[in-house]
């Protein structure tokens, strides 16, 4: 009569443990199915947003694409197809398309080079260099950032001017000047020297330190260890200062006062004339001026993600 507890006490635990085993596979299952509904769901909000937001560009390709219709109906489908808005902007009949594409070209070039090494050059001091009144000078500079663009326009327009950015008398020093005024006032890149000091901010200083003792000098360590190591920070930063000057817009349009120097997003405006506008030009005109943008970005999104996610890391 004594050894039947011991006989059977196992039996108890093989059970017990069975019944908890069975117990955690539910519970595993029942949160593996909540899991799977919430992500479901999400994906199914984040779908949505994306087809909301995903509308506007698609209304526009098909509207590029129509020879005749009401261009404000919402659709769908298009109700023809045709290629002769697009020939018309190529033509440039109304517009010098080529022109405007190589204006582009030229301003996100000398804004993108310009304003992508001030900022990595003024960054380096901010992060790595001790010197009185570092952060209070880095913290005074981002409370400009709540200053919209617009706020600048006077200030910047009247700096143009009296730098003589807007006369020039010998042709070619006319062009230059000109595409200088665009560019300009964008140099400046509070964001751009956020981002990359913030990158510089997660380079060990023991890799500075070395770079020191073996005598090279500040220029040098930022231009072969820091310039290296932030490489996609400044990648990301690339990307969102040719979206910037890509679609330069209101400060072209103030500045420029030649047509044939306007880019593109600026000089789409010229298709809409004063008494009529030919409104599926102006839809193939910035489905052309969208093309550029997503090549980029498609081809430089990885750079990307890698760039802003260091950037806030650091």
């Amino acid at each position: 009569m004594l050894e039947q507890p011991a006989t059977t006490s196992p039996q108890r635990r093989a059970a017990t443990a069975q019944e908890t085993a069975h117990v955690a596979s539910g519970l595993r299952s029942r949160r593996k199915r909540k899991n799977l509904l919430l992500n479901g769901l999400a994906y199914l909000v984040l779908c949505i947003i994306a087809l909301i937001m995903l509308y506007p560009f698609y209304w526009t390709l098909i509207t590029s694409f129509e020879p005749t219709g009401n261009i404000y109906q919402a659709k769908l489908w298009p109700s023809g197809w045709s290629i002769k808005n697009y020939v018309e902007v190529f033509q440039g009949t109304t517009v010098p398309f080529w022109r405007m594409a190589l204006n582009s070209v030229v301003i996100c070039t000398l804004g993108v080079v310009f304003t992508v090494g001030f900022a990595a050059l003024a960054a380096y001091p901010l992060a790595k260099m001790q010197f009185p009144g570092r952060d209070l000078i880095f913290y005074a500079i981002l409370t400009l950032m709540v200053l919209p663009n617009e706020a600048g326009l006077i200030v910047n327009y009247s700096t143009t001017v009296n730098l003589g950015l807007l006369r020039q008398d010998n042709p070619i020093l006319n062009v230059l000047a000109q595409y200088a005024a665009v560019v300009l006032p964008g140099l400046a890149s509070i964001v751009g020297l956020f981002l990359i000091r913030q990158a510089y901010l997660g380079v060990p200083m023991e890799l500075i330190e070395a770079a020191r003792i073996d005598g090279a000098k500040e220029l040098t360590i930022w231009r072969r260890v820091m310039l290296p190591l932030a490489l996609p920070t400044i990648v990301a930063f690339s990307i969102l200062e040719f979206v910037a000057y890509w679609n330069s817009f209101l400060w072209a349009r103030i500045v420029l006062r030649d047509k044939e120097l306007l880019p593109l997003s600026a000089g789409l405006l010229e298709l809409s004339g004063t008494f009529s506008t030919n409104s599926r030009a102006v839809m193939a005109g910035a489905v052309l001026t969208i093309i550029p943008i997503l090549i980029v970005f498609a081809f430089g999104q990885k750079y990307f993600m890698k760039g802003i996610e260091g950037a806030v890391k650091g």
